[in-house]
């Protein structure tokens, strides 16, 4: 049933996310910065604190792991005592949680404490005991730091533990890693100050760049000879327009393979990367829908709800109504129409719906009119699987059966 692709792909692992590439392109002056920073551990100095910031898929994190790899193996050349945490924070919101994810680790398994039950100053003394037990220079690495909002005390702590005599033997320093351009400003001035002694920039891909990345990993992904000259420019091109994020290149080109592959085509070419493109997208727009609140659901349901009886685009006063018919029916606290009109917004700028202001002259003023700016089959498809709704969805499905939308 299975045998190994010889027509497509050579090795898919240069196309994923957690592949880390032996050199890093088009970063030479990022890293050059990052390297700056980095090298007062090779000198024997305490280190320095490093925030890097820029868009998901910009090389952050590569930069990092690489950069991170060849500074622990110069150092066991020259002899000096580095030790490297990483601890990623996108299911971290709080100093406390950082805190005990970082006296885990060092830990280990059999001597873990709780997530919950210690006042935070406790569990600070417990991860200094263990910092100070390895001794050295410990670098930290804090992946989607953004993530802990405006609880930032272990970012201003950590790195001042060994001036302020928390810490005996050992010299830690912190690198944070933001996908928010506006963390850095919702920081107090005393993390800021502390936590940004450096700080680098990586901006967008240009299309060039992203040509140049995607071409590489694509000559060690795909059999020679099967990407038309078309594709990789397109992927480039596609993902410069939209995030300047190499990761949704590589997306892209994943998903060409993929779709060509399926299609048993020998090439991959120009209409496999749109297809992709609009394939991923759709995906990403799902991903969002099954992301919002109830209340987001409730009133995505009732924009659906007039989609299907073909009225929309509808107003907020109509939405409004059978918004509260959907929440009392799933004994869910309905709220006021300003907030509804807050979620419409919200839909809107998210892609969900297509938002139009209307103007009836001086006697009916003007309103706005909303309607699904995505395909209806999906949007039910995703709110069936959606348990808090109860029956919603698939009474929206059998009026949609009725009408021949589905």
């Amino acid at each position: 049933m299975f045998t190994p692709d010889e027509n497509i792909f050579s090795d898919e692992y240069p196309l994923r996310e957690n592949y880390q590439p032996e050199q890093i392109q088009e970063r030479d002056n990022e890293l050059k910065k990052y390297r700056n920073a980095l090298q007062p551990v090779i000198n024997g100095a305490p280190p320095k604190n490093i925030f890097l910031y820029g868009k998901t898929g910009v090389g952050k994190t590569v930069a990092t792991n690489y950069l991170l790899d060849h500074l622990q193996e110069d150092a066991g050349e020259y002899g000096i005592d580095l030790t490297v945490i990483k601890q990623p924070c996108n299911n971290i919101s709080s100093s406390y949680q950082v805190a005990v994810n970082l006296l885990n680790q060092l830990r280990g398994p059999d001597s873990r404490v709780s997530t919950t039950g210690y006042p935070q100053q406790d569990v600070f003394n417990m991860l200094y005991d263990e910092l100070d037990e390895l001794g050295g220079t410990v670098l930290i690495v804090l992946d989607e730091i953004d993530n802990i909002g405006g609880n930032d005390d272990i970012l201003y702590e950590l790195p001042r533990a060994e001036s302020n005599g928390y810490v005996d033997d050992v010299w830690p320093g912190i690198i944070g890693i933001s996908n928010d351009f506006t963390f850095r400003d919702q920081l107090s001035p005393k993390v800021k100050d502390t936590l940004c002694e450096e700080e680098i920039h990586f901006p967008p891909y240009d299309a060039n760049e992203l040509t140049s990345i995607l071409g590489d990993r694509a000559e060690k992904a795909f059999h020679d000879g099967v990407l038309n000259d078309e594709v990789i420019p397109l992927a480039a091109a596609f993902s410069a327009q939209d995030s300047g994020s190499a990761r949704q290149g590589l997306r892209l080109l994943h998903k060409a393979g993929e779709l060509a592959r399926s299609n048993e085509a020998s090439t991959v070419e120009e209409k496999h990367i749109r297809s992709a493109q609009k394939e991923l997208e759709r995906d990403q727009l799902e991903d969002g829908m099954r992301e919002l609140t109830t209340q987001g659901h409730l009133v995505l349901c009732s924009v659906s709800a007039f989609e299907i009886t073909e009225v929309a685009p509808v107003r907020t006063q109509e939405i409004y109504e059978r918004y509260q018919n959907y929440a009392d029916r799933i004994s869910a606290d309905a709220l006021g129409e300003r907030r509804i009109r807050d979620h419409l917004s919200e839909l809107s700028l998210h892609g969900f719906l297509t938002v139009a202001e209307r103007n009836d002259g001086f006697h009916g003023g003007s309103y706005y009119e909303y309607e699904l700016n995505v395909d209806l089959g999906s949007v039910l498809a995703v709110l069936s699987e959606i348990s808090r709704l109860e029956d919603i969805p698939e009474m929206l499905e059998s009026a949609a059966d009725r009408e021949g939308l589905t």
